[in-house]
């Protein structure tokens, strides 16, 4: 994955026109130009509240056919992407100067019907945008969990996924500025000229970053105190952006850990698991299916897992107010009792370590078991929590009959399985193209022609229980 190609980006205009719930009219060529925010302005000059890359909504209330070629090109010339007018309040339709003005100078107008709020506007550009945001941090997430995979293979794998994830090259020094690792291999040859920031960092362990002739470079100390461990340095064409910041801390925290020798066994055990919580695919797990259980006695349970037998086929870690226990399937019931002696449990359902996120959603599924187990007291079960039988309490009939009616519309088109993932990932469109094997771009135009033919908005939390419930109904039906 290349970090500087795949940052993320602002949505199209053009995705914010064809959005169904907004009822958007475009009434010129619409671009694909970025929206970066929304701006709503009455002023006959909002030019100066500006940055460039609004979508600005206006009712026209200072505009006139005098001023309508002015006020235009004020904003063409501020760079904003387009201007949606709100008819039904100072004017029951769009200007025909404001119109002409926006054809001639080429800014994209779109008509905001009456029923559309502007706030409407602003929240599914904000969505969007916060959706970019969160498949930003999915892209790095996904990176560093392949530099935890690369880790157990050694520091020479981890050097070179990292160039790699980077689109650059890597440099791993020892304290004294020996090359031990280098990606590509060429990149040896930097060294000598790095020798300058090392010295500096010997003294005052942190990082440096500068700018040579060819490459932007950052160098960062290895190590968590005292005279720094080694170094890394990584070089790549542009700046990097934020997430990729985030992959080379992790690479340092891993290379750092290599570096530092674990004071007993069970520390090593609850760093291990901790990995493992955030990043599923890491080494060492045990088999599948796994279970994890959620533990009020903290510390205790930590205790009379190391003096039991089970306790060396599970992986432990102390949370603020509990601890995790990560078990194989069919010690759970064990664990769960020996951890039951020193306060509340709650069990996740399986969880098979192969499933993108398998193991934080099972913490997740424990935790709120725990909450339960909390009022009383023993072990509590996820399946078992109030809420998970929901559909047993529909009418078969009249649930398979409301599932049909709702995916009619997509099973002619072959949407039911994408939307499906969609829902299941919870609108992260990043997890469920990974699911399904397909581009995240493939699946938005998917999403986006499913909205098309339901006639709903995807983001509505009530539109997705619908879905949800018709689809579990579909897939029950289809596993009789």
């Amino acid at each position: 994955m290349d970090i500087e190609s795949e940052t993320a980006v602002p949505p199209a205009l053009a995705t914010v026109t064809g959005l169904p719930s907004l009822g958007l009219r475009a009434l010129t060529d619409v671009p694909d130009a970025r929206v970066r925010w929304v701006a709503v302005s009455e002023l006959e000059d909002p030019t100066p509240f500006l940055e460039g890359g609004e979508l600005v909504l206006t009712t026209g209330m200072r505009l006139t056919p005098g001023n309508a070629a002015a006020y235009v090109a004020r904003l063409v010339a501020r760079g904003v992407v387009g201007l949606g007018f709100g008819v039904g309040l100072t004017h029951g339709t769009v200007p025909e100067a404001l119109l002409e003005a926006a054809r001639a100078q080429g800014l994209p107008l779109l008509e905001v019907p009456r029923a559309t709020p502007f706030i409407a506007v602003g929240k599914a550009v904000s969505r969007m945008l916060a959706a970019e945001q969160y498949e930003d941090v999915t892209r790095a997430f996904q990176a560093q969990r392949e530099l935890t995979r690369a880790a157990s293979k050694g520091p020479g794998p981890l050097v070179s996924r990292l160039a790699r994830e980077l689109g650059g090259w890597a440099l791993l020094l020892s304290s004294s500025g020996e090359v031990r690792h280098a990606e590509p291999a060429p990149a040896r040859d930097r060294a000598a000229a790095l020798l300058p920031e090392l010295e500096r960092l010997r003294k005052a362990p942190s990082s440096a970053a500068f700018s040579g002739p060819d490459d932007h470079v950052t160098v960062q100390s290895i190590g968590v105190s005292g005279r720094p461990a080694g170094f890394l340095a990584v070089g790549t064409p542009d700046p990097l952006p934020h997430p990729a910041h985030t992959i080379v801390g992790a690479a340092v925290a891993l290379l750092t850990l290599q570096s530092e020798t674990p004071r007993t066994d069970r520390d090593l055990r609850a760093t291990l698991a901790a990995l493992l919580l955030g990043l599923p695919h890491g080494p060492a797990l045990p088999p599948a299916p796994l279970r994890v259980l959620a533990c009020a006695g903290g510390t205790a349970v930590l205790d009379a897992l190391h003096a039991d037998p089970a306790g060396a086929r599970c992986l432990a870690v102390p949370l603020a107010d509990s601890c995790a226990v990560i078990t194989p399937g069919p010690l759970a019931d064990h664990v769960a009792a020996l951890a039951a002696d020193h306060g509340p449990v709650g069990v996740s359902p399986p969880a098979e370590r192969a499933e993108p996120g398998g193991l934080r959603t099972a913490l997740g599924q424990a935790e709120r078991a725990l909450a339960a187990a909390r009022r009383g007291r023993g072990v509590v079960r996820y399946e078992d929590l109030p809420g998970q039988g929901v559909l047993g309490l529909l009418d078969p009939g009249l649930a398979r009959a409301f599932a049909d009616t709702l995916l009619a519309p997509l099973q002619a088109e072959g949407l039911v399985p994408s939307l499906r993932a969609y829902i299941t990932a919870n609108g992260q469109g990043e997890a469920a193209a990974r699911a399904l094997g397909i581009h995240r771009h493939t699946l938005r135009t998917r999403m986006r022609r499913a909205a098309e033919l339901l006639g709903r908005d995807l983001d509505d939390p009530a539109v997705r229980a619908e879905l949800w419930i018709a689809l579990t109904v579909v897939r029950d039906d289809a596993a009789d």
